[in-house]
């Protein structure tokens, strides 16, 4: 258990810490930026669904839970994430009209449902760990990839809402440390209670499968460029690999 712990919180730690990855775009102008999250997104799509297809649906359906169950989760995991995406999405735009003249709360409310979507990151990341090393440790580096892009947009819209570059920092990386109360949660709660990290672990794949072709793919569709595609299917593709190689640890 002690182990389980250790790669957890370093796994957290390192999540977290990509919280600060935004303060790159003061240095950093857009056209660069654009070329470094193009393949980003490729990566993590790539990562995403390895993740979910390679490590955590096979590893929940070798668990002698019941086949049917576990489908089912992984169908509860994608229509979670779903209504988790409309209920964030229908307040920010509802906030953003209300204060068309006042930028600030939009900002505010970025910060909440940001925290929200870290705390679940945890929880997903904390009970990988506790269904094996490896499952975290690909849990972990899927979420790393997403993160990235994310991040970056995420201190964009705090210094258009008129933060202050410190402040922008500070608050993104307190939003990105709520990873820890999930993954404690996770790890606390999982043990005791029987079958309950192989439920959230199917819920968490199906979470992964619904960020990569819900979020991510149509990110994708948007490139038109025939040089910039061949970067997606190679970025996804090396996403997938990662997610392969990862198989050595078992």
């Amino acid at each position: 258990m002690l182990i389980t712990w250790t790669y957890t919180l370093i796994s957290i730690a390192t999540v977290s810490l990509i919280s600060i990855v935004g303060i790159l775009t003061i240095f950093t102008n857009k056209k660069r930026i654009c070329g470094i999250i193009t393949p980003l997104v490729g990566l993590a799509t790539g990562a995403l669904f390895g993740g979910a297809f390679i490590h955590m649906i096979p590893k929940a359906f070798a668990s002698g839970v019941n086949s049917t169950l576990i489908s089912f989760l992984i169908l509860t995991g994608l229509a979670i994430f779903f209504i988790l995406e409309k209920f964030l999405h229908w307040h920010h735009h509802h906030h953003h009209h209300e204060a068309e003249d006042h930028i600030r709360p939009v900002g505010y409310l970025n910060l909440v449902s940001d925290g929200l979507h870290n705390l679940i990151d945890g929880v997903i990341i904390g009970v990988a760990y506790l269904a094996g090393i490896e499952i975290g440790i690909a849990a972990t580096v899927a979420v790393i990839l997403h993160e990235i892009p994310q991040e970056i947009g995420d201190f964009g819209l705090l210094l258009h809402a008129g933060f202050d570059k410190a402040k922008a920092l500070l608050f993104n990386f307190l939003s990105a440390c709520l990873a820890f109360v999930g993954a404690i949660i996770a790890i606390t709660i999982g043990p005791s209670i029987e079958n309950l990290t192989v439920y959230a672990l199917a819920i968490a794949a199906g979470g992964f499968v619904y960020i990569a072709g819900s979020d991510l793919v149509p990110e994708l569709h948007q490139e038109t460029k025939f040089k910039n595609i061949i970067i997606q299917f190679l970025t996804i593709g090396l996403g997938v690999g990662m997610m392969f190689l990862l198989i050595l640890f078992e």
